[in-house]
């Protein structure tokens, strides 16, 4: 069990995160959304629009739906709930089909809100928006789509909303178009594959991409579920490209293995974050690991990991660890990793890990104002100066109290309780190995 006084937990922690992000509510006709900082002429990172699942209105819905589960709250279920309406009445809006940035993270937020309170007005609205992004499909080379971006920022993640939208919402027809697009992703030589320039903004041109976000693992990762979910030996084919463009461009050290942020000129920034860096590539071994129960995939999950430890953080910052707490790219995405790997191994180590990141970032957090808990950050690694804090879910407050959540729910063997995880993360959501769940 843990340490932490009562005062110290980190659901106290998440609370006081929640009473931080309800001070920015913004209340209209439509419901409720979220200003990326109340505080007086405060700055945010600007990353994204109000209404998406990175920054807005769609994550902050998830991290109060954690926040009742926590803490048996029905207040909490109330602010949801306000933002899901929001999310109800302002979809038709999105021209974005993505799920970081657009709809489809809509979807995702609206279907659990809608599963969790049992509103039937927001379920439809998942069900009317997920219809919407079928109707949006479009022939592409090769097959069906929507962006042309095979990566989780683009078609990627706009497949997996959508096999959770068929479970969730009970349309089979989404899962059908899902495994068709990626029918198309399959045949790319090396899936995910995202070059500089255009498509990958401030990189040099002919730059590749191995990472989760915006690159090759992150798309082998998708194959991968669909594997899983189909048995097609087609994907397990096009993952394994994948996976093995991933290791050919690592650097391993006996037992740690490191991912370059882009070859071939950034082979020495290795980011340990979700979007680039190891954190976001260990959910795609993993993936595999758990569709095809082959013991090396999870070796290279371990190595993964390893290397963060091995890195010296959180205390020590690296290039690819720099002043940043978020679920994105900081500490937060690692705790989701190392709570993640706890529950799918029972490694202690692993939790012990998560620990040691959850007090660094309850230390980080800011309360000055009594206001509530937020974290200043350099969310842009090329800007350090550039210092904000935001209330999202991938860039602020919300998806580091929702990690923080995740943590103290790893410590409540005798009360399970399911997490909220985002299609992308393919850790088990009762954070509990197999061994502690079967005691009862």
């Amino acid at each position: 069990m843990s340490s932490w006084s009562c005062a110290e937990s980190p659901t106290t922690a998440a609370v006081l995160a929640g009473r931080w992000v309800r001070s920015a509510a913004a209340d209209d006709g439509l419901g409720r959304h979220w200003v990326a900082n109340p505080d007086p002429q405060g700055r945010s990172a600007n990353a994204g629009h109000p209404s998406s699942l990175y920054s807005g209105a769609a994550g902050i819905v998830l991290f109060f739906l954690e926040l009742a589960a926590a803490t048996g709250h029905e207040a909490y279920l109330d602010d949801a709930l306000a933002g899901a309406r929001y999310l109800a009445a302002t979809w038709r809006e999105q021209a974005d089909l993505t799920f970081y940035h657009g709809l489809s993270g809509a979807v995702f937020a609206m279907a659990e809100a809608g599963w969790a309170t049992g509103d039937e007005q927001i379920t439809t609205a998942a069900r009317e928006a997920a219809d919407q992004i079928v109707r949006s499909a479009r022939q592409l080379g090769g097959g069906v789509g929507w962006t042309g971006d095979p990566a989780q920022r683009g078609d990627g993640g706009i497949v997996l909303t959508l096999l959770h939208a068929a479970g969730i919402l009970g349309v089979p027809v989404y899962e059908e178009l899902a495994v068709e697009a990626g029918e198309r992703i399959s045949s790319l030589a090396v899936p995910g594959h995202r070059f500089g320039g255009d498509s990958c903004a401030g990189l040099p041109v002919d730059a590749v991409t191995p990472g989760f976000l915006s690159g090759t693992a992150g798309t082998a990762f998708l194959l991968a579920r669909l594997y899983g979910v189909t048995g097609d030996e087609r994907f397990l084919a096009g993952a394994r490209r994948g996976a093995d463009f991933v290791r050919t461009v690592s650097v391993v050290t006996d037992k740690c293995a490191m991912i370059p942020h882009h070859v071939p000129q950034g082979r020495s920034l290795h980011y340990l974050g979700f979007c680039s860096g190891s954190a976001g590539v260990a959910r795609m071994f993993y993936e595999l690991y758990r569709v095809t129960g082959d013991p090396g995939d999870l070796d290279w999950v371990e190595r993964l990991a390893h290397g963060i430890v091995q890195s010296g953080v959180p205390q020590r910052h690296t290039s690819g660890y720099w002043n940043v707490a978020c679920q994105c790219c900081g500490t937060a995405g690692l705790i989701e990793l190392f709570v993640g790997l706890w529950a799918a191994t029972g490694r202690e180590s692993h939790l012990r890990f998560a620990r040691t990141l959850g007090d660094d970032l309850m230390g980080r957090a800011t309360s000055h104002d009594q206001a509530g808990y937020r974290w200043y950050q350099a969310y842009r690694r090329l800007r350090p100066g550039d210092v904000t804090a935001d209330t999202g879910y991938m860039v602020g407050a919300a998806g580091i109290g929702s990690a923080l959540l995740h943590l103290d729910a790893a410590d409540l063997s005798a009360t399970p309780r399911r997490l909220i995880l985002l299609p992308d993360n393919p850790f088990p959501a009762i954070p509990l190995p197999a061994g502690l769940l079967g005691d009862g």
